[in-house]
């Protein structure tokens, strides 16, 4: 059975009346208002205080200092997780078991009343990838496919075309992937900055080795900074870093970082990763403007229907 913490949103003790999403694996920089969870109707006692044979009124009072007692159980339980569950060096919480944060002292909804952040099966449009957390949406292009699941457990979309990778053959590599996800709290606080901190992650994670330790394309020898500029996105202003990489084995290819301010909640920052193969079968590196100009908030008109039909890869 396994002790991880469930995602949800949890009391965030260093904001007083707020509460903090915890992804499953570490805090986001998501945060909301308190909603405070209707209490249980407990019946007023009578101005008198009860007699002897008045057994009822005792039970009352014995009732309101069990759910005080609870109070004060989850208050310390949730402030102990948030103290005890941060690395060594005091920046990113990790979750030690499920008493740390108790599931009970959670909302699991993510906003706009997602089950989950990390569901990549949104069950809309084909042609449109609903990032629910972060409130955005990206055009799905000709030939790609959105996965049901995925290693990482982050929104994914890719070539629906995959190919033995030419460092494992047991393994399966796709032409072109991009995702979507939410930097951990004590990330950088900036596009620029995130986004510089970022692309040397994205490229290990695309063509240095991958989850189980494996290079898939043979390692990466050298890479090429080929732009790092700012950028508008959804009408924020972002900033993204691509860089060409070369691989010990395959063509190798192209990865980009591109960063910016959500449009919901806390306006925290949002990181959208892509990674295209460099050869012959792999998309064009114009794609990756295409697609980045497609990003529009939930709720845009244009993303209703057939918006990702009219990108090719």
């Amino acid at each position: 059975m396994s002790n991880a913490t469930p995602p949800g949103w949890y009391p965030d003790t260093a904001a007083p009346g707020h509460e903090r999403w915890w992804d499953g694996t570490a805090w986001t920089a998501h945060t909301r208002p308190y909603a405070v969870a209707p209490q249980p109707y407990v019946p007023a006692q009578s101005a008198s205080p009860a007699g002897p044979g008045r057994g009822s009124g005792g039970g009352s009072g014995r009732i309101v200092a069990m759910v005080l007692a609870g109070a004060v159980v989850v208050g310390a339980a949730v402030t102990g997780a948030v103290l005890l569950g941060r690395d060594d060096d005091g920046t990113r919480p990790v979750a030690r078991s499920s008493s740390t944060l108790p599931p009970d002292t959670a909302t699991h909804d993510g906003p706009g009343d997602s089950p989950s952040p990390d569901a990549p099966a949104d069950g809309g449009d084909p042609a449109v990838l609903v990032d629910q957390l972060n409130g955005i949406t990206l055009p799905v292009p000709d030939g790609w496919e959105k996965p049901e699941s995925t290693v990482e457990e982050v929104l994914t979309m890719r070539t629906a075309r995959s190919y033995s990778c030419p460092g494992s053959s047991a393994d399966f590599c796709y032409y072109g992937t991009v995702t979507t996800r939410t930097p951990s709290a004590g990330d950088a606080d900036t596009a620029e900055k995130l986004a510089r901190d970022d692309i040397a992650d994205a490229a290990d994670a695309a063509y240095e080795e991958n989850a189980v330790g494996t290079r898939i394309h043979g390692g990466i020898t050298s890479h090429k900074q080929l732009a790092a500029a700012s950028v508008s996105v959804a009408g924020r202003t972002g900033y993204e870093v691509r860089w060409r990489v070369v691989t010990g084995k395959g063509p190798g290819g192209y990865v980009q970082s591109l960063v910016f301010p959500s449009s919901v909640g806390s306006e925290s920052l949002v990181v959208v990763r892509y990674a295209f193969d460099a050869g012959p079968d792999g998309p064009p590196l114009s794609l990756m403007d295409t697609l980045t100009k497609g990003i529009r908030p939930i709720g845009y008109s244009a993303t209703s229907g057939g918006v990702g039909s009219s990108v090719a890869p």
